[in-house]
């Protein structure tokens, strides 16, 4: 797997429509938290929603052949449950296919319930 220093740079070298959605994913997590930071957990983009934010405090996006992965924790998962029913899950995660558009106010409101609960610690 490659190595890349800039989060920008993994998604420009990833096919154009898994590009296409993480574009649209790094869009909505500025959206709702503007002042996250850009960095890399496990290889893949990773986005701190506070200063020197450990991985339980960031959310993460990845590129893959026929979806995009969204992590924004298992606490978020489990509170939006309902409204992630059509897509396939894991404990802290989501896929988006690359055939469906991203949904872009969900993954708003996920970001900004994720950074209220890391807030509120």
């Amino acid at each position: 797997m490659e190595k890349f220093k800039k989060v920008d740079e993994y998604i420009e070298a990833q096919p154009e429509r898994t590009k296409e959605a993480l574009i649209v994913l790094k869009q909505c997590i500025f959206e709702a938290a503007p002042e996250a930071i850009e960095m890399f957990n496990y290889g893949i983009p990773a986005f701190a929603l506070v200063e020197n934010g450990k991985r339980e405090q960031q959310i993460m996006i990845a590129g893959y052949k026929n979806h995009v992965g969204f992590y924004p924790h298992p606490t978020t998962m489990e509170h939006f449950s309902e409204a992630l029913s059509e897509y396939k899950k894991g404990k802290g995660s989501v896929q988006f296919p690359l055939n469906m558009p991203i949904p872009r106010e969900l993954v708003v409101r996920m970001v900004k319930y994720r950074k209220n609960l890391i807030q509120q610690k």
